[in-house]
């Protein structure tokens, strides 16, 4: 049977499921990774391997087994340094390895946006023990912003307002850090408007940019998501400016294609670098139901060379997860059909096993206007009931 591209996918979350089906839509033949088996997008892929991201000479020896055209990761927890070196002997790492290297921690993305490119960034500081998050307390003030350089979602974040709160978000924060590093960035609390993700496509024609997508969070992790998010002209020109730049240099050299999730603070016209994904976002999951060619679609078509808009547009649609509470192996659904009697589309993502708080679906719907959306989506997801056995 011919395909068009074998790709190794690096992670095999619900982010992972649904590039695989962007990619099998273009012919692509698909082996889906991650730590733990039946993952996701291991369902719906051609093959799987199962193996930690993180042990680099199983890593190498599944690209030896397979000799994928693409090897694309999808979480940050990867051994690097393996990327960095299959990529100098001509595997093909997207969007590169030196992007997967510089956001697999918040402190090397963050180095960069401020420190080499200049880009409007929150005050911050690192540290490695509770005494080097007073002192960073101290020189960001307070409120601000504690979370692990390495993490899953959000895990671990936490908003400090008094020096008291400083020992239990140090705490948190290492109780959820991944990777070999216990570190954590103390950042200024920025009061801004709102926030949004900029998913910015770097293509073979040039780059490309989607409308802003704004969202909410809570303990760090998103819980709402909408698009187009409302901006001044001003403030959308400073964001496409800053992720062009931010883009272009972490995908360096040659191809270097694929989608980006590029998070700001916005308040007023002013637009602050937060964070950097170099793959789909989970803000961006709106855009299932909200764009013609999903965020999924991009990445695909992006890193196999084929077309994207030069110009993309949204249509008022929002996303509102659908959250697990408590631990269990044994999982079902219900409510999925008073959930879509609205008009409202439920994704369900097919995680094995749930703990409080994991993200297990997503409610997704189209209205009128942004709020007419948001309030069909977030009703939706208040009907899917997770049942545990």
């Amino acid at each position: 049977m011919a395909f068009t591209a074998t790709i190794l996918l690096l992670g095999s979350g619900e982010l992972g499921r649904e590039f695989v089906i962007s990619a099998k839509r273009l012919g692509a033949y698909v082996i889906a990774c991650d730590a733990y088996d039946n993952a996701p997008a291991m369902q719906l892929a051609d093959e799987s391997e199962t193996f930690s991201m993180l042990d680099g000479e199983a890593l190498r020896a599944v690209v030896a087994k397979h000799r994928p055209d693409f090897v694309v990761p999808e979480i940050e927890a990867i051994r690097t340094e393996i990327l960095a070196e299959l990529e100098a002997e001509g595997v093909t790492i997207v969007p590169s390895a030196r992007a997967t290297q510089l956001t697999m921690n918040r402190d090397a993305i963050r180095d960069v946006a401020a420190q080499e490119l200049g880009l409007t960034t929150s005050r911050y500081q690192y540290a490695e023990s509770l005494d080097e998050v007073r002192a960073g307390a101290e020189f960001t003030g307070l409120p601000c912003v504690i979370k692990p350089v390495m993490s899953s979602s959000g895990k671990g974040q936490s908003t400090v307002r008094t020096a008291s709160e400083l020992e239990a978000a140090w705490n948190y924060a290492a109780a959820n850090m991944r990777g070999d590093r216990q570190r954590v960035i103390v950042e200024q609390f920025v009061d801004f408007d709102y926030e949004i993700t900029l998913l910015t496509v770097r293509h073979k024609a040039g780059i490309s940019f989607c409308p802003p997508i704004g969202h909410r969070q809570e303990r760090g992790d998103y819980q709402e998501s909408w698009q187009p998010a409302e901006m001044s002209d001003a403030a959308i020109a400073a964001a496409q400016d800053m992720a062009r730049k931010v883009v272009d240099d972490l995908a360096g050299e040659g191809l270097g294609y694929g989608l980006f999730g590029v998070e700001f603070f916005v308040k007023g016209d002013e637009v602050i670098f937060s964070e950097l994904s170099p793959r789909p976002h989970d803000t961006g999951m709106v855009t299932a139901i909200s764009q013609n060619l999903t965020e999924f679609d991009l990445h695909a078509r992006a890193i196999m060379g084929l077309p994207i808009p030069a110009q993309i547009r949204a249509r008022p649609s929002a996303s509102a997860v659908i959250l697990a509470d408590r631990e269990s192996d044994s999982l079902g659904y219900s409510g999925l059909n008073d959930a879509m009697a609205g008009g409202a589309d439920i994704r369900i993502f097919s995680k094995p096993t749930s703990r409080p708080y994991r993200r297990m679906g997503v409610a997704l719907a189209s209205g009128p206007s942004i709020d007419d959306a948001r309030r069909t989506a977030v009703d939706a997801a208040g009907k899917v009931v997770i049942k545990y056995d």
